[in-house]
């Protein structure tokens, strides 16, 4: 028999030969000082003054929380508001705010999965979305990352009568893309439906839009989108994006909506000012893209196509080796350890941000490149 306490204890200690130890820190809040490589706040909207002002109107009208779930009463103008403009943002027909980004990928994932229902899932999709796997009790296919020929194999030959398919826009650790157009026409072709998560998407891709919406699936029937407002949008809280039926239905059986206290209405009225800034201001995600190539060329690897550049270390306290020595010299970076990625690497993840002084970031990614190698650090 083992105590808890001791499981614990020795799960700590491994933790620590593992070099996988991971703190909540509030040393690592990025200063005025600070050049901030690490947040998602990709469009630097989280601190805008007309972000400050909606979430202030917000709370003075509305309170500080929903007080119940959205069909109970914790449904506000705010949440409406919120739900049409990222519809108008992204050319989705409807839209449905979760708490989370995770909460809406549990319920989209919960609420259409079956035992009768296949989900076929890339190997590099977020933790959210394996969870939503987990629990939906459908039989699960793991897809090769971005291996088109493998996903038709599976939906060729599967016996389930359904499919649905889930896949990342942009990856949050590597930063590469998914072929959607040939994606989706794969889903089509076996009568599969598309989940895409554009976590890291909206807001970056297709001119801020989303690369749903770059691909020319915005609206199609067997795609849906899911979302977090807590990156480009600077604000708190997800969605889930598609047709009308696919609200209904989530409405009425995602767990996670159904269940949870509705999102703050400060955070959804702050969430919809981002979403027109990103309609009216298109210079914002093109200071992003700048900022992205110029950091990759610095850093010497390939440019991703969203904001996330990211740099493989030799091992796990190499990198977090280099991130401390960056801090030091006021510079915060994204560090990135087993199990967080998904292909074993551990990695320094710089995010290209818009308004970012770019000497500075370069300067960052060429000491990342240099210290993330052991043979090189000082």
């Amino acid at each position: 028999m083992v105590s808890m306490h001791d499981w614990l204890t020795a799960a700590e200690r491994d933790r620590h030969v593992a070099g996988l130890v991971r703190r909540t820190d509030d040393r690592r809040h990025p200063r005025k000082s600070t050049l901030d490589l690490a947040s998602n706040d990709y469009l630097s909207l989280s601190t805008d003054p007309r972000l400050r002002a909606a979430a202030v109107r917000a709370v003075e009208k509305y309170g500080a929380g929903a007080g119940a779930s959205r069909v109970v009463t914790g449904t506000t103008p705010c949440h409406t508001e919120l739900e049409r403009e990222l519809a108008s943002l992204t050319g989705q027909p409807a839209a449905l705010g979760f708490s989370s980004g995770y909460t809406a990928n549990i319920g989209v994932i919960t609420a259409l999965g079956s035992p009768d229902t296949l989900l076929i899932t890339d190997a590099h999709i977020h933790a959210s979305l394996i969870d939503g796997a987990r629990l939906s009790r459908s039989p699960v296919a793991i897809c090769p990352h971005g291996d088109l020929d493998a996903l038709a194999q599976l939906l060729r030959d599967r016996s389930q009568e359904r499919a649905i398919v889930v896949v990342e826009s942009i990856y949050s650790v590597l930063g590469d893309a998914t072929d959607l157009v040939r994606t989706a026409a794969l889903c089509a072709e076996y009568d599969a439906f598309l989940v895409v998560d554009e976590a890291h998407g909206i807001g970056v891709a297709g001119n801020g839009r989303g690369a749903v919406h770059a691909a020319g699936l915005a609206g199609a029937p067997h795609v849906a989108v899911t979302a977090t407002l807590s990156k480009a949008l600077g604000a708190q809280g997800g969605a889930v994006l598609g047709s009308p039926l696919l609200r209904e239905h989530l409405v009425n059986t995602a767990r996670t909506f159904i269940f949870d206290t509705g999102l703050a209405p400060a955070a959804a009225a702050s969430a919809a000012e981002a979403c027109r800034i990103i309609a009216a201001e298109p210079s914002r995600v093109e200071d992003l893209h700048r900022a992205a190539v110029a950091i990759a060329d610095a850093a010497g690897v390939s440019r991703a196509p969203g904001a996330v550049q990211s740099i493989p270390a030799d091992s796990p306290d190499q990198a977090v080796a280099a991130a401390n020595q960056l801090y030091e010299r006021d510079i915060v970076v994204g560090c990135f350890r087993p199990p967080s990625v998904p292909d074993g690497v551990s990695r320094l993840r710089l995010v290209a941000r818009a308004g970012v002084d770019l000497d500075r970031a370069q300067h960052a990614a060429r000491l990342a490149a240099q210290w993330s190698r052991a043979a090189s650090v000082v």
